[in-house]
Order: C-alpha cells, then sequence, then structure tokens
C-alpha cells in the first residue's frame, strides 16, 4: 500500500488524526505526511473530514430516511442531471446512482417523518424525469461510516409467560 493510500485510510477512519501523529504511525516524516494530505486536499481526494454523531444522545429531533428512485435518463447527460438537481436540496445528504431495480438512492434527513414525506411528494415526485419513489424510514442505527452505536442489549419484551 502507498503512503498516500495508507494515510487515506487513517484518516477515513479517524479524521481527528494530525500529520504528527500519522508520521509515527507509518514511519514516515512529518513534512512528507503534511505535503500528502495537502496535495489530496488539493486534487480533491480528500473532500472534507466528517464527525460520526449520535443524534439519539442528543435534543435535536431527526428522522432520517432512504428514498430510491426510478428516473428516465436524459439524453446526453444520463441519470446525471436529475442526480445533480436532487443534490442541491439540503435534506438530501446523498446521492447514489444503483444496480437493480431503481435508479438513484438518497439518504435524506428531516425534523419529522411528515416532514420527509412532504419533501418526497412536493420534490422529488413532481420533479421532471421522476417516476416513481419509495421511502424507507430508519427507525434505529446499529452501525454508521464504521462506527458501531452503543446500544442497550437488555432483553425489553419483559416475561409475561
Amino acid at each position: 500500500m502507498t503512503i498516500k493510500n495508507e494515510i487515506l485510510s487513517h484518516l477515513e477512519n479517524d479524521a481527528h488524526l494530525d500529520a504528527a501523529t500519522l508520521a509515527v504511525m507509518l514511519g514516515e516524516q512529518e513534512e512528507a505526511v503534511k505535503r500528502e494530505i495537502a496535495a489530496c486536499e488539493a486534487d480533491g481526494t480528500i473532500l472534507s473530514y466528517k464527525t460520526v454523531v449520535n443524534w439519539e444522545k442528543t435534543d435535536r429531533r431527526m428522522v432520517r430516511a432512504f428514498i430510491e428512485l426510478k428516473t428516465i435518463p436524459q439524453r446526453d447527460k444520463g441519470f446525471g442531471a436529475v442526480a445533480e438537481r436532487i443534490a442541491q436540496y439540503p435534506q438530501v445528504r446523498s446521492v447514489f446512482l444503483m444496480s437493480g431495480g431503481f435508479d438513484l438512492a438518497l439518504f435524506v434527513e428531516g425534523e419529522s417523518m411528515r416532514d420527509v414525506a412532504l419533501f418526497v411528494a412536493e420534490k422529488l415526485a413532481t420533479m421532471e424525469g421522476v417516476t416513481s419513489t419509495a421511502t424507507h424510514f430508519v427507525l434505529q442505527t446499529y452501525k454508521d461510516n464504521d462506527v458501531i452505536f452503543e446500544q442497550d442489549h437488555a432483553d425489553q419484551r419483559g416475561n409475561s409467560w
């Protein structure tokens, strides 16, 4: 594995790592690691640094959903034109071109199930090129971005018999 790929792998797992720590971990000079990170930021290999948050432990109201979309590809643009329009909405966290029974998969967030449903009904379903949608609400998060969420593993059903 190249130094670039090693740095990227470590940063993907923990964006909090600094160049000095990475240099020690990889047995490289700190300046070489800094140059590699700067080059990756400049060429768009590193797009963002993120923190994974367990929002259930906060007072923020949020509903997350996966939405499947069937679309009509546009001449000379394919599915990209619809995907680019959808990506502009602030509710949309991710957009993916998919193989299989639908064309695009979205990950969206809203304050309530009603907010997400209205977004689908008023923005997505009415968009030119979108032929159908299917919404799947996230009920519980067990793992996200390689992070396992702490869970209460006690059986909550009780012993009623």
